[in-house]
């Protein structure tokens, strides 16, 4: 059967059925997804809950138990190595070289590639992230942002068309932060797809698409707006005087799904509004709490979806 690319043209990921275990514990369950090319698509989740191996099946890099798929338009078990190829790849660790200079591991980055002008390659490189008068400065005095900016210089340098980046701005400042994902949305404008794990609310929002995956299991994707408006979730913002106090109260109480602080107020959620508006309704009069509708945060959503997921670990 051929190997060449075979899905539509603007569909860069399109699974069915994925699913893997170690050890016998199951990661993945009969996971289906499509991700458009040029998209940002935010994977998000609990520790342990499939997201780095969801992305390295989508891509060929870890052969499912079940499922198959396209990715770049090539089949995800029979050409891993073709998408390999393509694929950009920066983990959370910082993987160059600390004792070669930006310049040096730009330098052997291209060549590792066989492109074919590696110092130009490597020059423009620096002055399209930002590292012009850094190029001898060795990789391992760098701080964690200017870090980052290299690893994403080196793992783009060989023009792949898909970029997986696995909590990429962990104990990053968050001007560093900003700076990274401005780069990231300008790469994906030039038809880049960006696949992100992220435990951070800001970034899962500057996604084009998001996916939920707690212990195995896909629980929502689509847009943020998207997967708000699929929770269901009826929110109160509450402020006024002891509100710990009050978080105690209403823990666990009929049509209450999550009670959680956001700086000096609370939000309260549930799925049931009447059994929400029935539980709030004596708190909410000459007790010193003042209970104002609001829409629910993307966090809001996460919080109950964490809640509500079983952990297959335990």
């Amino acid at each position: 059967m051929s190997s060449a690319p075979s899905s539509a043209p603007d569909i860069a990921i399109d699974v069915a059925g994925l699913s893997k275990s170690f050890s016998g514990r199951e990661v993945v369950h009969d996971l289906s997804m499509q991700v458009k090319r040029g998209t940002i698509y935010g994977f998000l989740g609990p520790n342990g809950s499939g997201k780095t191996t969801t992305i390295r099946m989508l891509c060929g890099l870890l052969t499912p138990d079940a499922g198959d798929g396209t990715c770049l338009g090539y089949n995800i078990r029979r050409d891993a190595d073709k998408i390999k190829r393509q694929v950009g790849y920066m983990t959370q660790r910082f993987s160059l070289y600390q004792d070669l200079s930006v310049r040096e591991n730009l330098e052997f980055v291209a060549r590792l590639y066989g492109l074919r002008n590696a110092r130009g390659a490597a020059r423009d490189m620096i002055k399209r992230i930002g590292l012009t008068g850094r190029e001898e400065q060795l990789a391992g005095e760098l701080s964690g942002g200017w870090k980052q900016r290299l690893a994403l210089g080196a793992c783009t340098l060989p023009n792949p068309q898909l970029l997986l980046l696995d909590e990429p701005t962990a104990g990053v400042d968050p001007k560093a932060r900003r700076d990274f994902w401005n780069e990231i949305h300008a790469l994906a404008a030039d038809g880049l797809t960006v696949l992100v794990s992220t435990h951070y609310m800001d970034e899962a929002e500057r996604c084009h698409e998001i996916a939920y995956i707690a212990y195995g299991h896909l629980l929502a994707h689509g847009t943020v707006d998207e997967v708000i408006a699929k929770s269901a979730l009826s929110t109160y913002t509450v402020t006024g005087g002891d509100l710990n106090a009050l978080s105690a109260e209403l823990t666990g109480k009929p049509g209450i799904d999550m009670v959680a602080p956001f700086g000096t107020s609370l939000h309260v959620s549930g799925r049931d509004k009447s059994a929400l508006e029935a539980t709030v309704a004596p708190y909410r009069d000459g007790k010193g709490w003042h209970f104002q509708h609001s829409e629910p945060s993307l966090e809001d959503v996460f919080i109950d979806l964490m809640s509500r997921s079983k952990d297959n670990f335990q």
